[in-house]
């Protein structure tokens, strides 16, 4: 895993560069995953969910990112989700519960780039045509692999989550979050 770093801005995504695959200007990266969806599985060791849990704690604290590539703007929106992620599993009362939390978030409703809840849509493309549910499906197939592996690292062999994960669910990485006001959990 790269740890490229460009002065006050966040850590780059070392996966996706390579990527020819898109949907508006997302990369659709290869995943090591069971979810069914349209992403293209991988045999790798790591793939791009496995460089966002590693580098959110990192990256968490920074206010401004620098995109370099498709991969990138995945690369902020798996971060953005992982917030996500972690305030809901702060309050998991245990890891059957965190499961079922986790796949109920990443099958609920949510905004794409180019809607009206999406909050970064000065840097992303409004998928046009078939693309707008092919994003919604990859983006999903993402959202439930990573939730999934998020809780076994909050929860790890214990009932109770980490509070070196938990203590991340007050930041907001680039002061943003992917649930509008008023729909927080």
């Amino acid at each position: 895993v790269s740890t490229q770093s460009t002065g006050s801005s966040g850590i780059n995504a070392e996966y996706g560069e390579e990527s020819n695959m898109t949907i508006g200007n997302i990369a659709m990266l290869p995943l090591r995953t069971t979810v069914k969806g349209p992403a293209p599985k991988s045999d790798a060791e790591e793939d791009i969910i496995d460089e966002a849990l590693y580098f959110f704690r990192a990256n968490v604290f920074f206010k401004n990112y620098e995109i370099k590539g498709t991969g990138d703007r995945l690369l902020i929106y798996l971060t953005l989700y992982t917030t996500d992620c972690i305030i809901k599993l702060a309050k998991s009362p245990n890891k059957n519960q965190a499961l079922k939390d986790m796949y109920t978030l990443a099958i609920s409703r949510f905004s794409l780039p180019g809607e009206a809840g999406f909050p970064l849509n000065s840097v992303y493309t409004r998928p046009q045509g078939n693309e707008t549910e092919k994003m919604r499906q990859y983006l999903t197939q993402c959202r439930q692999e990573l939730g999934q592996r998020l809780v076994e690292k909050v929860f790890g062999d214990t009932d109770k989550p980490s509070k070196w994960w938990t203590c991340f669910a007050r930041r907001k990485f680039m002061d943003k979050t992917l649930t509008p006001l008023g729909q927080q959990f």
